[in-house]
């Protein structure tokens, strides 16, 4: 897992591999500041943070194409980032601010961009799912070159939601990609508590759909096999599982208190963490110099000010406001 394999330039243009250090760098500060930013009481609510979890994000998400769509989790900031999401109107939803991506209502586990392909994250374990597997459903019957792609944890493989949906999909051979980020804790859950195999990818046979493994760290080992399972999906062959092995750094939530592991499993688990293991290969690789990478990650920090302070500067929703959105279409002054 620690990602020490050659990286080829003929297959990796320097302007890619830049992008995905700048987008997990991105994620990561992101993360960082909203926590920072709630504990000085600017962003009301929960987090549930994705650090450590960057590789899986940001690889999976530049496999796909623009027109693509995702459908996002409770911890879905990271999701959102690897999509193209614009981290001040993402800061402004976390504090509940009217220029945020729903308004300022949605908060940070609903946070949707239709333009981007995202269809909305979701505070219900497993409750993406379908509505990827939906997304894709269109797209067939439209024989359009499209493909969804379902973010879900360990957890969710569990529930009926998954199964019902993989059914359908593996029966249609539909254009979706299952993305299970297996962090190895359902909540505080242990996944070997949890069900009763290892590899949670060989649930995908039983659905007639290949499962694949990789390591969740390496940024490179997602993207590839993001890609070739979306090249798959648009030949018309169908589903695939990928469970991308990973740890979350931090808490379920900010504040949870974490007894159900110990310090030297979180401990071992950052030795392998994606974006110094990452850096380190470009620079060995003798792609990028200190300096440059210094100044990708100083012109992340820079972005991120500017996300907080136009959060705080923005205004509040408006009472009056409060039903716009909540119905899609009037007809004859009648509310549908």
């Amino acid at each position: 897992m620690e990602g020490a394999g050659i990286i080829d330039e003929k297959i990796y243009p320097k302007d890619l591999l830049a992008e995905f250090f700048r987008r997990m760098t991105l994620v990561r500060e992101f993360e960082l500041r909203a926590i920072a930013e709630r504990r000085a009481g600017l962003i009301p609510g929960f987090i549930h943070s994705c650090v450590g979890q960057e590789a899986t994000a940001v690889g999976a998400c530049l496999a796909l194409k623009p027109e693509d769509v995702i459908a996002s989790t409770h911890r879905g900031h990271g999701h959102l980032i690897g999509k193209g999401g614009d981290p001040r109107y993402m800061m402004a939803e976390l504090a509940a601010r009217s220029p945020g991506y729903c308004l300022g209502r949605g908060g940070s586990l609903h946070i949707a961009d239709f333009s981007l392909g995202i269809l909305g994250a979701n505070g219900i374990v497993g409750g993406g799912i379908p509505i990827a597997v939906g997304a894709a459903l269109s797209f067939s019957i439209r024989q359009e070159p499209r493909v969804a792609l379902a973010f879900f944890g360990d957890g969710a493989t569990n529930e009926g939601a998954f199964h019902e949906a993989a059914n359908e999909a593996g029966v249609w051979k539909l254009p979706v990609i299952f993305f299970c980020e297996n962090n190895l804790y359902g909540e505080g859950t242990p996944q070997s508590k949890q069900a009763a195999v290892a590899d949670l990818a060989v649930r995908a046979s039983a659905y007639g759909f290949p499962g694949e493994i990789v390591d969740g760290n390496d940024i490179l080992a997602v993207y590839e096999a993001t890609r070739a399972a979306a090249e798959r999906a648009r030949r018309g062959e169908g589903p695939t599982f990928i469970e991308a092995k990973t740890y979350r750094q931090r808490g379920h939530y900010e504040g949870d208190p974490q007894v159900y592991r110990s310090q030297a499993e979180i401990q071992a688990w950052k030795l392998r963490d994606p974006i110094p293991t990452f850096r380190r290969r470009l620079m060995e690789a003798g792609l990028f110099a200190e300096s440059d990478l210094e100044e990708i990650e100083g012109s992340v920090l820079t972005q991120l000010d500017e996300a907080v302070s136009f959060a705080a500067n923005a205004p509040r929703p408006e009472p009056q406001d409060a039903l716009t959105g909540v119905y899609a279409d009037t007809h004859n002054g009648l509310v549908f």
